[in-house]
């Protein structure tokens, strides 16, 4: 059995995974290289965006298994068309990522950013003249777009650390737990002091934070996006945050990414940019390698997936592997 992966794992996960099948991986994370490398793949490990072509060309290929949760890297329909199966790893980082949050919107609402930068540039004093405009997390309310595994981290440690209130909108309402308020999305902007984007990206969230939205967000908030870049219209959001109606951002996702080194965000005080490395620790690299050998021990075996994301594939796939 041969699979491949798009990127390195985890040391131990590599060694499961050899035991398992003739481990391959991508020379670089690039389309180029792992359009070419990933000849012959029976599973594919799926840690970038997979070409359509890829999944065409190759008639023996069984599943894509995601080395995380979100699945907009799989063109899902593809993969169904063809008789492969598709399977993901969620709530492997949910706790990476809820820390992320949590970091992220405490070092904004203690200008970090912009003490960072003044004082590295203008002195001690000029840092220091950003403290009497910091402010504390505890007891503000926090808002979540989106409430799954990401969202339920951070509710327990917004409330259990920080005493905040939270408030969420979901397509789910019902699922909520009761220390967290159902808010339209417009009476969450203009209620939460701290805005944080864990959906997941599809045509509804596609462009959700406009610039209407970000209008109607509370003055001085902040925003953190772990979502996706597209649910976010960035021109809008760079306007926001140079009159300083928002405080400031913290940007994981981006619509184009690798961020250009040119782009308006780059040269923004009030913001911390990550390279899409939020739900990425040594814990949570482990924990997601460990669900990727799980499932691709499963349909070894012949059994289909615990997470299975596309079921309406299995009389296709049966019909083609037995």
């Amino acid at each position: 059995m041969r699979i491949f992966s798009t990127h390195p794992l985890d040391p131990d996960v590599t060694r499961e995974l050899c035991k398992l099948g003739d481990y391959h991986v991508a020379a670089t994370p690039s389309p180029q290289d792992i359009l070419r490398d990933s000849l012959g793949a029976e599973i594919i490990v799926v840690r970038a965006p997979i070409d359509p072509q890829i999944i065409r060309r190759e008639t023996g290929l069984r599943a894509l298994v995601r080395h995380g949760a979100g699945l907009d890297m799989i063109p899902i329909d593809v993969a169904t068309q063809v008789g492969a199966l598709v399977a993901n790893v969620p709530g492997a980082n949910a706790v990476t990522v809820a820390e992320h949050v949590v970091w992220s919107a405490l070092s904004l609402l203690r200008r970090n950013p912009e003490v960072t930068h003044d004082l590295q540039r203008n002195g001690w004093e000029a840092g220091r003249q950003h403290s009497v405009s910091g402010r504390e997390m505890s007891g503000k309310t926090l808002g979540i777009i989106g409430f799954g595994n990401i969202g339920s981290q951070i509710e327990k440690i917004a409330t259990r650390g920080f005493g905040m209130k939270i408030v969420a909108t979901t397509r789910t309402p019902s699922r909520l737990p009761e220390t967290v308020q159902a808010l339209t999305l417009t009476e969450l902007l203009k209620t939460a002091d701290i805005v944080a984007l864990t959906c997941p990206l599809n045509e509804e969230t596609r462009g959700l934070i406009d610039a209407s939205a970000l209008q109607n967000m509370k003055p001085r908030s902040v925003l953190v996006n772990v979502s996706r870049g597209p649910v976010i219209e960035e021109t809008a959001l760079i306007d926001a945050l140079k009159s300083g109606h928002l405080s400031g951002a913290a940007l994981d996702v981006f619509s184009s990414q690798p961020l250009p080194s040119d782009h308006p965000l780059m040269v923004l005080n009030n913001v911390i940019l990550t390279p899409h490395m939020a739900g990425i620790t040594e814990e949570s690299m482990r924990r997601m390698g460990e669900g990727v050998v799980k499932e691709a021990r499963l349909i070894l075996s012949g059994e289909l997936p615990d997470n299975f994301c596309n079921p309406a594939v299995e009389s296709a796939y049966r019909e083609k592997f037995g």
